[in-house]
């Protein structure tokens, strides 16, 4: 998880870019805090953005502050309960959790520091990940497999390795995780491929380094994912701000300066 603060006098647009996770964005704000739209949805206040969210952007005017959440899938399923239901889309927080939605935030909002907020939301999402069945431990492998491959395996491999035949396998991780096992496996080369983009690999160098075809097969991947182009993408600032937000996340690249940042906990 990670904290922000904004103090935007005008109106603040940022393109938001798929991620191999499901993400809480809670809204902290006083005012008019935070918008999230995608093609025929617009959403205030807080939100959960499921897998492959599409064309979408966030935006925000004034004093704000917002706490990021990032989920696995096979934690999200447990968390959430509905993830399943939301790959592809954005809704509101208080759809999923109901008013217990309105009583996080509150809790949040009146914290006296950010760790304290991070303790707060440890303590929710550990509450509520206690309360529903875990996805199948050969679907949460699946994944594992998926991510630290970066993308780079064969459905057919994971199946046999699991015990499981390949229809077996990619029915449960389907009704678990909500993504099929190849369109999981094209979301996690994307991701990396996105965050080459964004150190300054040229495109032709990224295609090949992230398993693509061609530069014209990441092209077409990257405009799927996210309606942008590489060169769009490359200078994303969701993604420029990874080094600061998630220190974790790989490649390793330069810091991106910026007052008001602080950094979180992953």
């Amino acid at each position: 998880m990670a904290g922000f603060r904004q103090d935007a006098p005008a109106l603040e647009d940022i393109t938001m870019v798929a991620h191999p996770a499901v993400t809480l964005l809670i809204d902290l704000s006083e005012g008019e805090g935070l918008v999230c739209d995608t093609p025929g949805r617009h959403e205030r206040g807080s939100v959960v953005i499921g897998l492959l969210p599409g064309n979408l952007r966030a935006t925000g005017r004034g004093v704000g502050e917002c706490l990021q959440i990032r989920l696995e899938p096979a934690a999200a399923a447990a968390v959430l309960g509905a993830s399943t239901e939301l790959s592809g889309t954005v809704v509101s927080l208080e759809d999923v959790w109901g008013r217990d939605a309105g009583r996080a935030e509150d809790r949040l909002r009146a914290a006296a520091s950010w760790d304290e907020r991070f303790t707060i939301a440890v303590e929710i999402l550990g509450r509520r990940l206690g309360a529903r069945p875990p996805v199948d431990p050969e679907v949460a492998y699946t994944w594992r497999r998926t991510l630290t491959s970066r993308g780079r395996v064969r459905v057919d491999g994971l199946a046999d390795q699991v015990g499981w035949s390949r229809k077996r396998l990619w029915s449960r991780f389907r009704s678990q995780l909500g993504i099929t096992p190849k369109r999981a496996a094209q979301l996690v080369r994307f991701d990396h491929a996105a965050h080459l983009l964004a150190t300054g690999y040229a495109a032709a160098s990224v295609a090949t380094e992230s398993g693509y075809v061609d530069q014209s097969h990441l092209h077409r991947e990257v405009k799927a994912f996210t309606g942008l182009t590489p060169t769009a993408v490359a200078v994303a600032p969701w993604l420029a701000i990874d080094d600061v937000a998630w220190p974790a996340s790989p490649p390793t690249r330069s810091p991106v300066t910026g007052s008001d940042r602080i950094p979180g906990l992953r």
